[in-house]
């Protein structure tokens, strides 16, 4: 899939933006606070409905704005096209599809992007909801059980928690259809994170052979949150005091996680920073590469500040791997990487939130 053209108005420093995009390499280059990065992140926001930067949902919005938009003409690799665009008036999010109100899973459904940038390292040095939002992404795009499954388990893990905060004012009797809703679906995701992980893998290690090499064979573990062997509505049962006492449910889905293991770095702590990205860049290709495989079409590709975040030499060979598939790939940079010579590139220059075309 390729983003054709793209729309953005009050986001961050983009006043009013329009730019025309093509299907292959595009840089966005200019000095640092240009709005760069932003230009990235209109393109997120339509695949994850959030920001890939941390920080308060509030700083989105140009200052002195109350609302922002993002709008996207979008072609799949079968021919079609879509009219996706996702918009917020003051704490309200509304996101269309060809027109029509639509919400925020369907607009996700719809477009895919995967983005590696300054904080990617998070997926690896950090905690663990940065890497169940990356699973998750990835599940609900192969697996159309998911969201339903989900959906489900956020509502029962919303309603026992609020039980666990006025635990004085409700009896026990109250808390086991919650818990059994909540085992229920926890089961449910449970199988299907574990389907795709088992379907993540081969790409994964393909991935961090051709980027991490020197570290040998390479292991992926997953913990889905409560011990193996039991059921979650015992755990529950038997936690309930200790819940009770911290006022939120301590054990189920929504504390999975997952790690990456190398033969000579066992550990997280053993990477480098260096490698903490490299590693971090194998999982958002190899997510790619997945999403390729299941749907026909590789998402777009966002690399954000490349030059300063890999060596020339890894930037080179990522550019010319997504080349070589025919991704859409979207790069930003203060000037254009030197790696990315040798091929058609289209540039843009970047300065105080507004776009000029450069070849």
């Amino acid at each position: 899939m390729w983003l054709q053209h793209l729309r953005i108005r009050g986001l961050r420093c983009l006043a009013d933006v329009e730019v025309e995009l093509d299907p292959g390499v595009t840089v966005f280059a200019g000095p640092n606070g240009a709005g760069k990065t932003s230009l990235l992140e209109a393109a997120f926001l339509l695949s994850h409905a959030r920001s890939f930067r941390s920080g308060a949902k509030d700083a989105l919005l140009q200052r002195g704005a109350d609302a922002l938009s993002v709008f996207a003409e979008l072609r799949h690799a079968d021919g079609q096209s879509r009219r996706i665009g996702l918009g917020r008036q003051g704490a309200r999010w509304e996101a269309r599809v060809d027109g029509s109100t639509a919400s925020l899973s369907e607009l996700v459904g719809e477009c895919a992007v995967v983005c590696f940038e300054p904080g990617s390292h998070a997926l690896i040095a950090g905690g663990a909801e940065e890497r169940r939002r990356y699973l998750d992404w990835g599940v609900f795009h192969v697996e159309h059980d998911f969201m339903l499954a989900w959906r489900r388990y956020q509502r029962a893990l919303k309603q026992r928690n609020t039980l666990l905060r006025a635990a004085s004012l409700v009896s026990d009797a109250l808390f086991a259809p919650w818990e059994a809703e909540l085992a229920t679906t926890a089961t449910q995701i449970d199988g299907l994170r574990e389907v795709y992980l088992a379907a993540l893998r081969p790409h994964l290690l393909s991935c961090m052979e051709a980027l991490l090499p020197e570290l040998g064979a390479v292991e992926l573990r997953y913990r889905r949150g409560w011990a193996e062997g039991v059921e979650l509505a015992d755990v529950l049962a038997s936690q309930r005091g200790r819940d009770l006492a911290r006022g939120h449910t301590t054990q189920g889905s929504h504390r999975a996680d997952w790690s990456i293991a190398f033969e000579h770095a066992p550990l997280r702590e053993h990477l480098s920073r260096g490698q903490e990205k490299l590693t971090a860049l194998a999982c958002v290709l190899a997510q790619a590469s997945l999403y390729a495989q299941r749907r026909g079409e590789w998402p777009v590709v966002c690399l954000d500040d490349l030059a300063s975040e890999l060596d020339r030499p890894h930037q080179a060979a990522v550019v010319s791997q997504l080349r070589a598939v025919g991704a859409q790939v979207l790069v930003t940079g203060t000037e254009v990487p030197e790696a990315l010579e040798g091929g058609p590139t289209r540039v843009f220059h970047v300065e105080q939130g507004r776009l000029n075309p450069l070849l």
